[in-house]
């Protein structure tokens, strides 16, 4: 026994006042409203959306970096995706225009405008897939938000889409395209912007699904080949309706492939050609719910990713 200690204390009472200390921190473990719990979740959600974008700094230079490493010790860098997109848009556009009957003048623009919105396209489903297994590293070492990674991606697109689209000046200068173009040109300002908005959530949620399950990506891979086949970036389907009768009907057929109404609210403006309100409608409505998608998603799964990847 030592020196100090009151054997009376032992028989004291325990304070009354102690008894609810514990009695309220039971309560409030049990009594959690699941409502409140909810919505941190989303509040966790959203804040990873709005704190990625905060890093902007971060991932508008490891973009940059992507495309510097990928061109590293090369005399043109980053043009080489100009030279390659320019090569396969004039060897498809003269090839496919002699084998379909079409003028060049009118068949290598359209190609040309076509292959470098289905570029952005194909990169945000590949890609995305793939976005957050290729950060491993970044994401069990660096401290930041899951979108960044997003960002960075999409970033990366637009930087590849901005080189790309030094064709289109090209196209616009030596075929005479510029004289078909009205003020309804501006219209593919907005609708690069929903492009680019459905690159971020087909990324989020690709990205997230194809973490947990790794057999999604190359699903995804044969998907975007016969979706390339399917929407007419190489054939159009105003020459299909000129025909009339029931090859006219068949080039409706298009319009259920979702990437089809994408490339013609980018390519119509930028080629002076009419634009349907239908395909901004189908766009608008496919990006409402493509988001609701992935912020479910990104609510229920982002705490998880980290121990997939």
């Amino acid at each position: 026994m030592r020196p100090d200690h009151d054997p009376a204390a032992d028989e004291l009472p325990v304070s009354s006042e102690q008894t609810p200390v514990a009695d309220a921190d039971t309560t409030e473990v049990i009594d959690a409203d699941p409502i409140e719990s909810d919505s941190q979740s989303w509040a966790r959600a959203w804040r990873d959306i709005r704190d990625g974008f905060r890093q902007r700094e971060l991932w508008l230079s490891l973009g940059w970096q992507d495309i510097k490493q990928r061109y590293r010790r090369s005399v043109l860098g980053p043009f080489w995706i100009t030279i390659a997109t320019g090569v396969q848009a004039t060897a498809i556009g003269i090839l496919y225009a002699a084998l379909l009957g079409q003028p060049l003048t009118d068949y290598l623009p359209y190609v040309a405008v076509g292959l470098i919105v289905w570029n952005v396209i194909n990169a945000s489903i590949l890609e995305g897939a793939d976005v957050f297994v290729a950060n491993e590293g970044l994401i069990k070492q660096l401290p930041s938000a899951l979108s960044v990674h997003v960002y960075r991606l999409v970033w990366r697109q637009i930087l590849f889409f901005a080189h790309n689209l030094l064709i289109y000046f090209v196209v616009l200068a030596l075929f005479g395209v510029w004289r078909d173009l009205h003020w309804t040109v501006v219209f593919a300002i907005p609708a690069l912007v929903l492009l680019f908005l459905n690159a971020m959530w087909v990324s989020v949620l690709f990205g997230i699904f194809s973490t947990r399950y790794r057999d999604i990506a190359p699903i995804l891979g044969s998907m975007t080949l016969m979706l390339f086949v399917l929407t007419p970036v190489m054939w159009n389907t105003n020459s299909l309706r000129e025909q009339g009768g029931q090859v006219a009907e068949r080039a409706r057929l298009a319009e259920v492939v979702p990437t089809y109404h994408y490339l013609e609210i980018v390519r119509a403006p930028l080629l002076g050609d009419d634009q349907k309100l239908y395909h901004w409608a189908i766009v608008g409505a496919i990006t409402v719910v493509g988001w609701i998608a992935a912020a479910i998603a990104l609510r229920q799964y982002r705490s998880r990713v980290p121990y997939w990847v």
